[in-house]
């Protein structure tokens, strides 16, 4: 394994608190800093991995800084944001259309619907059936799991 200085000890924290994963920070040491380090080497430096239990305090003070960092910052990108995602959808539709390119514009407004119709949203309405006869009078939002698609359906 090759020493590495803290400069690229600082990058790859860095790095791995933005959700990069060990294989692109592998790849861009190599690109920044022309020097070759093994995944190993780098999940040694993500203070959520078991195997860095002997990380210095500086380092996980900047994974910690870095990572609340970037999840603020998150909701100050555009596209991060439901109401900017259908205003270019529906540029790139108008477009498709006088383009005569009716199954982009198909498949443009299928996004759409699906952005509208919170697809992408962890998140999934129950209705209140303890009345069984009434209709449903409240609606209780529970966030799940988008990954699980069955779990306690």
């Amino acid at each position: 394994m090759a020493a590495l200085t803290n400069e690229v000890k600082g990058f790859i924290v860095q790095a791995l608190a933005c959700f990069d994963t060990p294989t692109q920070v592998v790849e861009a040491v190599k690109s920044e800093f022309g020097q070759v380090v093994t995944r190993q080497q780098v999940e040694s430096h993500d203070p959520t991995k078991a195997c860095s239990r002997g990380l210095a305090k500086r380092w996980v003070t900047l994974f910690e800084d870095t990572r609340k960092r970037f999840r603020e910052e998150t909701a100050e990108i555009p596209i991060a944001n439901r109401a900017y995602r259908l205003r270019a959808l529906g540029r790139i539709a108008e477009r498709a259309e006088t383009m005569k390119n009716l199954p982009l514009a198909i498949q443009v407004l299928e996004q759409a619907a699906k952005e509208v119709g919170d697809i992408y949203v962890n998140r999934a309405a129950k209705v209140d059936d303890s009345l069984n006869s009434v209709p449903p009078t409240s609606v209780r939002v529970e966030v799940v799991d988008a990954r699980k698609r069955d779990a306690d359906a």
